[in-house]
């Protein structure tokens, strides 16, 4: 089969290629419900050939959402955060009566089947997705929005984190800290990504050579819990160690300052360290914690408001600002703290 080079291709040319009705070729390019796994293939792989393309088909009224989060994130770790996301994303839906379901899977639980058991008219993608499993959820044809992610191509929206990572970076350096560490999780993700550009931004703007010893990254394959732990004590096991760490999220963060204790070392005073996205648990730490506040709740409402208002054929990237707030890991007493973050405004 040659694709159509003359003219645009209709679900018509479609039907007539593939043997089937206009109707069956429809509900087939939208995922509905109603035919076999084998049809639903047969009148893709048709649509396909004849380059025909899904992005025109005509947009239905939303009434159903899954909120789709990636089973690594599906932690105790990242609970705190994505489940605020969600609550975000339900409090839209549930004024603008529409259903949200959540789910959590990995690229290789049958991910397009699952979904289509859900039946949802689009999809929040929230945090880190391979490529390709967001490549095979397109193709169902389904509106898509990501949210703690960037991919080119997809519409987005994430907070500020080069800017995050930036102003942890530079109040750790104000405070006179001048062997800054980072720990970070895998560089695959976005967000680390851009927190980890920040961090370096910062200690290049204050004349700081970025030593590569004093950036340590979460073994693949462990939990936080573990890699936090580990990476801490490598950063503390250096001839020279660092007397200031900023960690990718709170959790590490929280670890870090864990292991810091457990060393004999006071923190802030020997060490200060910052995280970053503001959890509950941040300030019930040994020392209230330092960290990016990220507006979780309004993440996931304006990833929901971008897929139900946002241009079907146009991709949109928006950026949610963060704060500095500082607390007893970085400086002592609130009265100190408080001028920090008018400083650092």
């Amino acid at each position: 089969m040659v694709a159509m080079t003359q003219g645009r291709v209709t679900v018509h040319d479609v039907a007539k290629a593939a043997g089937l009705s206009v109707g069956t070729i429809s509900r087939a390019l939208k995922s509905e419900p109603g035919m076999t796994e084998l049809t639903r293939q047969h009148v893709l792989s048709t649509a396909q050939a004849l380059g025909y393309d899904l992005c025109r088909l005509r947009a239905k009224r939303v009434r159903r959402l899954t909120f789709l989060l990636h089973q690594q994130h599906n932690t105790a770790s990242s609970s705190p955060f994505y489940s605020q996301v969600l609550h975000g994303a339900e409090e839209v839906c549930r004024k603008r009566g529409i259903v949200l379901s959540f789910m959590a899977a990995g690229p290789a639980e049958g991910l397009t089947e699952q979904i289509r058991r859900h039946a949802p008219d689009g999809i929040i993608c929230a945090g880190f997705f391979e490529p390709e499993a967001l490549h095979a959820l397109r193709g169902l044809g389904k509106q898509l929005v990501l949210v703690d992610m960037r991919l080119r191509g997809y519409s987005s929206v994430n907070p500020d984190n080069m800017m995050g990572g930036y102003q942890a970076t530079r109040h750790l350096i104000a405070l006179g800290r001048r062997r800054v560490g980072f720990i970070c999780g895998s560089l695959g993700h976005y967000s680390i990504r851009e927190r980890a550009r920040g961090y370096r931004q910062a200690l290049y703007e204050a004349g700081i050579l970025a030593d590569p010893r004093l950036e340590a990254i979460l073994p693949d394959g462990v939990d936080v819990e573990t890699g936090a732990m580990e990476a801490m004590r490598s950063l503390l096991a250096l001839p020279n160690p660092p007397d200031a760490v900023f960690c990718f999220n709170d959790s590490a963060a929280l670890v870090a300052m864990r292991c810091c204790l457990a060393a004999g070392l006071k923190v802030p005073h020997d060490v200060s360290i910052v995280g970053f996205d503001d959890i509950a648990n941040a300030v019930l730490g040994h020392r209230p914690l330092t960290t990016l506040r990220i507006d979780k709740l309004e993440l996931g409402r304006l990833g929901v408001d971008l897929l139900l208002d946002g241009p079907r054929d146009e991709v949109v990237e928006k950026i949610a600002p963060v704060e500095l707030v500082v607390r007893a890991s970085t400086v002592c007493g609130p009265a100190r703290a408080m001028q920090m973050t008018q400083r650092q405004a």
